[in-house]
């Protein structure tokens, strides 16, 4: 029997992996990145790329976690596994200050506390079938595409790193960076207002026409306001509940990453509306807060104590002095790199409502080739507009964080 040759059959991978674009965008900017600090060690790199916050957490959440770890070490007060929903108290702050005070109807039994809603906008995937048919915005932050290739979402990508299977909603200068509403039928459509990365927002208008497009298609809306902080227009909402209807269409995506700094804490949000449905290939109507609650309870053992505290901390009065004065330091980042790109003589868009400014490349370069060109003459790290889909490229992005 040892002479006898025979097939082994080995464990199989999930081949929609496979159709991944070489390298995620972040991992290969590193890459180059560490490749040339390793060359050139003495050269003083200004990284402007992955939109990272420099800045120290504010000290009224930094106090709180504190404290929050001294309770970890008093018996009558230690917390094991929290609700996987997140601590009461916390969502009854979120729901109060950053919804019911713009005169959104969102309750705090709506809210889901995670560790980031990069995981949240790739795990909400979960509850919803293969067969929807997708819609994103081109440019696009990667994880909204690259999360639906993974999932068996798409076909193929072609010679432009546009994937089969899906919607692409170009925001260009010549639609002044709005996603415009499809003539074909979309089931789900991701929506990222104050834009990564362009820094367009959306007026009340833009959003009311895509509501009514949704309710109008039984369409769900993935709103990721991750930086609705950063908008000082007192006329642009900062919800897409701010919007009459987006409850029966919409699920929203929220961070503490930007607005203070919990980048490397990790705490973020997301809404789902108890009254908002789905249908089950039966043709039943299903709730999708029961959906999303199931798989959190499975899949996701909740935020730590000490991270909810000092993200509860935001909403003190100190807290909120602090994260102003936060987004206002980054807000000022990104209109400097406005003014200085525009002086240059590059065209530039964005950096006003939020800490993304969209640069157009000079002279016909590639992004990457002025990546590479901004790297090695001028030592600044910057993200090409390429990695974020077919209509990014020869543009740039900077972040004001």
């Amino acid at each position: 029997m040892f002479g006898r040759s025979f097939q082994v059959n080995m464990a199989t991978v999930n081949d929609n992996y496979l159709k991944l674009k070489a390298g995620y965008l972040f991992p290969e900017i590193a890459r180059r990145v560490n490749e040339f600090a390793k060359n050139n060690p003495d050269a003083p790199i200004i990284r402007l790329g992955i939109g990272d916050v420099t800045e120290p957490l504010p000290e009224a959440c930094r106090t709180a976690m504190i404290q929050a770890v001294n309770d970890m070490g008093d018996r009558t007060k230690f917390k094991g596994y929290g609700p996987e929903q997140g601590y009461e108290w916390l969502r009854v702050a979120i729901a109060t200050h950053d919804f019911q005070s713009r005169g959104c109807n969102i309750d705090a039994s709506e809210i889901f506390i995670s560790d980031g809603s990069k995981c949240d906008t790739g795990n909400i995937l979960d509850i919803f079938g293969d067969n929807n048919t997708i819609a994103v915005t081109d440019p696009v932050y990667p994880v909204y595409v690259d999360t639906n290739v993974m999932a068996g979402h798409t076909g193929d990508a072609n010679d432009k790193g546009e994937y089969g299977g899906l919607i692409y909603l170009p925001i260009t200068a010549e639609n002044n960076f709005t996603a415009q509403i499809p003539t074909q039928k979309a089931d789900l459509i991701y929506l990222c207002f104050p834009n990564n990365p362009t820094g367009s927002v959306a007026t009340k208008e833009h959003l009311k026409a895509w509501v009514d497009y949704a309710k109008a298609n039984g369409s769900i809306i993935f709103f990721d306001a991750a930086y609705e902080a950063y908008i000082t227009d007192p006329t642009l909402p900062h919800s897409i509940y701010e919007i009459e209807g987006a409850r029966d269409c919409a699920i929203e995506f929220r961070s503490f990453s930007k607005n203070a700094g919990f980048t490397g804490t990790r705490c973020a949000l997301t809404v789902v509306p108890k009254n908002l449905m789905a249908k089950a290939s039966d043709g039943s109507d299903v709730e999708l807060w029961k959906l999303w609650n199931r798989r959190q309870s499975t899949k996701f053992n909740g935020v730590s104590y000490i991270v909810q505290r000092g993200a509860e901390a935001v909403y003190s009065t100190e807290g909120q002095a602090q994260i102003k004065a936060l987004v206002s330091f980054y807000l000022e980042n990104a209109k400097i790199i406005r003014e200085q790109l525009t002086a240059a003589g590059l065209k530039v868009y964005g950096g006003v409502n939020a800490p993304y400014v969209w640069v157009q490349t000079p002279n016909g370069l590639s992004s990457w080739d002025f990546f590479d060109k901004l790297l090695h003459t001028c030592n600044v790290v910057g993200t090409p507009g390429s990695g974020f889909g077919a209509a990014g490229e020869g543009y740039f992005p900077h972040f004001g964080v």
